[in-house]
C-alpha cells in the first residue's frame, strides 16, 4: 500500500512550476495539541530493524526517534557507534527521542524527553512512504556548536519542507561535548584512535542508514545533501574531509558554519589529561565506569574549571593562558572534531578543499549581522560608543584593532560604534572563513554558490533599542518555511517571502544542484573573479563581491 499526503502541493522542481497530486487525506480525529505533535491517521512501515509506527504532521508523514545504531554508553563509550539492535513488534515512532548529554536549560524540539548518553536516533519526514519515489533527501545536522542541540528543535520541524517541496528530510541526534570528541587514542591505544570524532561517526552511521533504509520513505539514497546551521554547518565541513563518509551523500550546504582546521591530537590528549585530573582519575580506562552525569558537570565547568587547568608537563611546553577560543579553534578544552589521521585524515579547509570532496557541489554563506546573537544578552554594548568600541577591540584582536576599526569607518561612513562591532565581529567569526572555504572549493569541479543572508528581524534586544536584524541562527525557520513558528526570525514584513525564497533555493539546490525560487534572480556559479553572492532577503538580488575591501583585509590579515 502506498501511504501518501492528501493534498495537492504547488512547487518548484528545476525552475519549473509543478503540480504535485496527492490523495485526500481522512478526517483527523482530533487536532494537534502543539504545532508538530505527530497525530493519527497512524500507519506503519518496515525498515531493516523491524516495523515503526509513525503518522501526520503539518501535512507530511512523520517518523520520529527512530534508532539508527546501537547503544554507546557502557563498554561502547568513545567508540564508534555499534549496528542498531534489532526488534520485534511495531515501535512506536511518533515522539521524538532523547537529545545527547548537554548542559539543562536550552530550548530544542516541543515534548521533547530528557537528556541520554544513548542518543543515537534520527526523524524522518516525507510527502509519501512506500511509492517508489525518488525524493531528495536533506540530512540536517543541528546547531549549538558541538555541545548542545537536538534533532528535534521546533524551528528544523521537516515537516513543511517535504510537504511543499517534495523532498525527504532528516534530522538526527548524535554525541555531542565530551561523550562526542575526547581524543584518548594516545592514552588508550589504537581501540579509541577514533575517539575524537565518535559524534562525526555517529553522522557516518546515520547516513549509512539512510543509504539502507530512506528508499521506504519515499528518499533517493543516490541524492543525499548534508546541511547544518552553526555547529551544523561545521559538521559538515568535516564530514566533507571524512572517507568513511564519501559517496554517502551527494551535496553539502554550510549556513554560518564555517570550520577550516579541527584539533591537533595534542591539543585533544591534553584535554583527556585535563578530563583525567578533574575527575581524580589516574588510570584512563576508568573514564568508562564514571557515571555520564559526572562527566557532563566537569564539562560544564569550562575553562574556569578544571579543564581550563593545564597539566604540568603541558604547562612547561606552552606557558600562557592554558585554555580557551571559540569554534574549531585548536586549543586545549575546546570541543570539535579531531584531526586524529584516521576519521578525519587532515584539517577540512587547511590548506585546501578535501579532495575526496571535490564532487560535491557545496551551497554556503552566513547571515550579515552574526554577531547581535552573541551580544544581545549584553545591553552595554549596544550602548557604546567609539572608545568603548576600541578598546573592546584592542581587547579581542590586539594591536590590528586600530587598522581594521579605521577600515571599517571607511567602509560605513554612516555606522554607529556598535554597528561597526557586529560587522567586524561577524566577519571575523563567520564570514572570513565562508568566502574562505567559497575560494577552496571553487577550485574544484563541482559548483559552489554563496550567499548572504540580509533579511532583518523585528525581535527586539531587551534594554536596547536594537533589533536582532539578520542576526545568527534567524535563518534557520526560514530555510524549513517554519517561519509561522515564533522564534529569531521575527515577524517582520516580507517574511513569508524571503522564507519562500530561501527554502526554494535550499531545496532546489538539494534536488540538482541549482539553486532557483521562483519570481527571485538566477543564482550564478561563485568563483574568485566574481564572486558572485546571492542577499537572500524578501527581493533577492546578487552581488558581485559584496564588501570587497573588508574582505580582501581579512584575507590578507595574519591573524585570521
Amino acid at each position: 500500500m502506498v501511504y501518501s499526503i492528501r493534498r495537492r502541493t504547488l512547487l518548484q522542481i528545476g525552475g519549473a512550476a509543478v503540480a504535485v497530486p496527492h490523495l485526500w487525506l481522512p478526517a483527523r480525529a482530533e487536532a494537534p495539541a502543539w504545532p508538530t505533535q505527530t497525530v493519527e491517521p497512524f500507519l506503519e512501515v518496515e525498515i531493516a530493524s523491524g516495523k515503526i509506527r509513525g503518522g501526520h504532521s503539518r501535512g507530511a508523514l512523520a517518523f520520529k526517534g527512530i534508532p539508527y545504531a546501537g547503544p554507546v554508553s557502557g563498554k561502547n563509550r568513545f567508540k564508534a557507534p555499534p549496528p542498531v539492535t534489532p526488534w520485534t513488534g511495531v515501535r512506536d515512532a511518533t515522539r521524538l527521542g532523547s537529545p545527547a548529554l548537554q548542559a539543562p536549560g536550552g530550548t530544542y524540539g516541543e515534548h521533547e524527553p530528557a537528556y541520554s548518553e544513548d542518543c543515537l536516533v534520527l526523524n524522518v519526514w516525507t510527502p509519501a512512504v512506500k511509492d517508489g519515489g525518488k525524493r531528495p533527501v536533506m540530512v540536517y545536522l543541528h546547531g549549538g556548536g558541538f555541545t548542545a542541540g537536538s534533532g528535534g528543535q521546533n524551528i528544523q520541524d521537516g515537516s513543511h519542507l517535504a510537504a511543499t517541496y517534495d523532498v525527504v528530510v532528516v534530522a538526527i541526534n548524535h554525541r555531542l561535548g565530551l561523550f562526542g570528541y575526547l581524543y584518548l587514542g594516545e592514552l588508550l591505544g589504537p581501540e579509541y584512535a577514533q575517539s575524537g570524532n565518535c559524534g562525526q561517526l555517529d553522522i557516518v552511521a546515520a547516513l549509512q542508514w539512510i543509504k539502507q533504509n530512506i528508499a521506504t520513505f519515499g528518499g533517493d539514497p543516490g541524492n543525499v545533501m548534508v546541511f547544518g546551521e552553526s555547529g551544523g554547518g561545521a559538521k559538515t565541513c568535516a564530514v566533507m574531509a571524512m572517507p568513511a563518509a564519501q559517496g554517502l551523500f551527494h551535496k553539502a550546504a554550510v549556513q554560518s558554519g564555517p570550520m577550516l582546521r579541527g584539533i591537533s591530537k595534542e591539543s585533544g590528549t591534553e584535554t583527556a589529561r585535563r578530563v583525567l585530573a578533574g575527575l581524580g582519575i589516574s588510570d584512563p580506562a576508568k573514564l568508562l565506569d564514571v557515571p555520564g552525569e559526572k562527566l557532563l558537570a566537569l564539562q560544564m565547568q569550562g575553562p574556569k574549571g578544571p579543564l581550563g587547568t593545564a597539566t604540568a608537563a603541558y604547562a612547561a611546553r606552552h606557558p600562557g593562558p592554558a585554555s580557551g577560543g571559540g569554534l574549531g579553534q585548536d586549543v586545549p578544552g575546546n570541543w570539535a572534531p579531531v584531526v586524529d589521521g584516521v576519521a578525519l585524515p587532515a584539517d577540512p579547509f587547511d590548506p585546501a578543499a578535501p579532495a575526496i570532496a571535490a564532487n560535491v557541489p557545496l551551497l554556503i554563506g552566513n547571515a550579515r549581522d552574526e554577531a547581535t546573537f552573541f551580544v544581545r544578552d549584553n545591553p552595554a554594548f549596544f550602548k557604546s560608543d567609539e572608545a568603548g568600541l576600541t578598546a573592546l577591540a584592542h581587547q579581542q584582536i590586539g594591536s590590528a584593532a586600530d587598522a581594521i576599526i579605521a577600515l571599517y569607518k571607511k567602509t560605513r561612513p554612516q555606522a554607529t560604534a556598535p554597528e561597526l562591532g557586529i560587522a567586524i565581529m561577524t566577519a571575523m567569526s563567520f564570514g572570513n572563513g565562508t568566502v574562505k572555504i567559497a575560494d577552496l572549493k571553487s577550485q574544484q569541479p563541482a559548483p559552489v554558490y554563496r550567499y548572504r543572508y540580509d533579511y532583518q528581524s523585528n525581535v527586539p534586544i531587551k534594554d536596547t533599542d536594537w533589533i536582532f536584524r539578520a542576526g545568527h541562527a534567524s535563518d534557520i525557520s526560514l530555510v524549513f518555511y517554519n517561519y509561522e513558528i515564533r522564534d529569531l526570525q521575527g515577524q517582520g514584513p516580507g517574511l513569508a517571502q524571503a522564507s519562500a525564497a530561501m527554502s526554494s533555493y535550499f531545496t532546489s539546490f538539494a534536488r540538482n544542484a541549482v539553486p532557483t525560487a521562483v519570481g527571485q534572480p538566477q543564482w550564478p556559479r561563485y568563483d574568485t573573479a566574481r564572486r558572485a553572492t546571492m542577499l537572500i532577503n524578501t527581493e533577492c538580488q546578487v552581488a558581485d563581491d559584496p564588501d570587497s575591501e573588508e574582505r580582501a583585509f581579512w584575507q590578507s590579515w595574519k591573524g585570521a
